[in-house]
C-alpha cells in the first residue's frame, strides 16, 4: 500500500482542515506562498455523498488544484455502510488520502452519529474505519479526533483506534466539553507517544491545538515526540505561515493586499454562484492589520460583493498595489 504519511519528512506539517475556510481557492494560495506537507480539504458529509442530488453540491468542496498535493480529502458521518462507497469515490477523484472526522463538536454533526460523537461509540467508530478502508484501496485512512468527550480518555480511545490499524491519528488536544474554551494540553500529546510506543502497530501521530506558527509547531514535537502537527487558526490571513523563508510581519502590506485580492479572485472562479461572497469577509478581517486606517479600510471591505469591489477599495487607500 503507498502510505503518503510514511513518505513525509518529519517534522509534517500539516493544514487543518476548516469550514468554510480552507476552501481550494485559500489553499491554493496557501501552496503558492507557504506550501505545508499535507493539505486537508474541508470536511465533507458521506451520507451526503451517498445521494446523488446532494453529490452534485457537495463535490465542490472536493475540488483542488494540482499544486495543492499531497491532499487528504475529509469524511463526516455515522453510519460505517455508507465509507466504503465514498472512499471510492475518493479514490477515483485522485486524493492522497482519506480522513475521518471524530472530532467535530457541532451538534448538527453529532445527531447524526458522527463528529465527536464517535468517541462515545468506539465500536461504530471501528467499523466506520474498516468500511473505509475497503473502498479506500491504496489510500491510506486517518482520523482527526479529541482527547475524549466530558472527560480524558485519550489512552482507552488511542488503543480502540489503533486496533483497527489507521495510518494516522491526528489528536486535537482538548475534551469535546472543553471545545475551545480551554487550552490545548499537550502535556497529554507526550503521554500518547508514550503509550504509543506498546503497541505492534505505528500509526504517524499528530498534535492539534494552540499553534500559530511554525516555529511554535516544531517546538511541540521536540517536546512531545509527535511526528508532526496540525496548524488551523493560525493560517487565517497568513498563506506564508508554513513558509521557513518569509514572515507575513516582514513583508510589506501592498503585497499583502496583492494576495488577499489574488485570493478573492479565486474564490469568484471557483465559488461564483455557488457559494456566498460572505465567506470571504472572514478572511479579510484578518489579511487588514498592522497599518494605520485599519478600521476604515476594513469596514468597507465588509460591504463589498465582488473581487471588482474589493480592488476599487484597496486601491482607494493604497495606489501602488499591484495587480496581474
Amino acid at each position: 500500500m503507498k502510505n503518503i504519511w510514511n513518505e513525509l519528512k518529519k517534522p509534517i506539517m500539516i493544514l487543518a482542515p476548516m469550514a468554510d475556510v480552507t476552501d481550494t481557492a485559500f489553499r491554493e494560495v496557501i501552496a503558492k506562498y507557504g506550501k505545508p506537507d499535507i493539505c486537508y480539504t474541508e470536511f465533507v458529509s458521506c451520507d451526503g455523498l451517498c445521494h446523488d442530488e446532494a453529490r452534485k453540491k457537495l463535490l465542490i468542496d472536493f475540488a483542488y488544484s494540482k499544486n495543492e498535493h499531497p491532499i487528504i480529502a475529509q469524511l463526516f458521518g455515522g453510519k460505517p455502510e455508507n465509507f466504503a462507497k465514498c472512499a471510492e469515490l475518493v479514490q477515483r477523484l485522485g486524493f492522497d488520502g482519506i480522513d475521518i472526522n471524530m472530532g467535530c463538536p457541532d451538534r448538527n454533526v453529532e445527531k447524526q452519529g458522527a463528529g465527536a460523537a464517535l468517541i462515545k461509540d468506539p465500536k461504530r467508530a471501528q467499523a466506520i474505519i474498516r468500511e473505509t478502508k475497503k473502498g479506500a484501496g491504496d489510500l491510506p485512512v486517518s482520523v482527526k479526533t479529541r482527547i475524549g468527550y466530558n472527560k480524558n480518555t485519550a489512552h482507552e480511545w488511542l488503543h480502540q483506534l489503533v486496533e483497527v490499524e489507521p495510518a494516522a491519528l491526528i489528536f486535537h488536544l482538548r475534551t469535546r466539553k472543553e471545545m475551545s474554551n480551554v487550552p490545548a494540553d499537550w502535556s497529554v500529546m507526550k503521554e500518547l507517544m508514550e503509550e504509543i510506543q506498546k503497541e505492534n502497530v505505528r500509526p504517524i501521530m499528530i498534535g492539534n491545538g494552540d499553534v500559530e506558527t511554525r516555529e511554535e509547531a516544531e517546538q511541540k514535537v521536540k517536546e512531545t515526540g509527535a511526528d508532526g502537527v496540525m496548524i488551523g487558526r493560525g493560517i487565517f490571513g497568513n498563506p506564508w505561515l508554513f513558509n521557513k523563508e518569509r514572515k507575513k510581519e516582514n513583508i510589506p502590506i501592498e503585497e499583502q493586499l496583492e494576495v488577499m485580492i489574488e485570493h478573492t479572485r479565486l474564490f469568484e472562479k471557483y465559488f461564483s454562484g455557488i457559494k456566498t461572497f460572505d465567506v470571504m469577509k472572514k478572511h479579510y478581517k484578518a489579511y487588514i492589520t498592522g497599518f494605520d486606517g485599519v478600521k476604515e479600510i476594513r469596514a468597507k471591505l465588509m460591504k463589498t460583493t465582488s473581487s471588482k469591489e474589493v480592488v476599487d477599495t484597496v486601491r482607494k487607500y493604497f495606489p501602488n498595489v499591484k495587480l496581474s
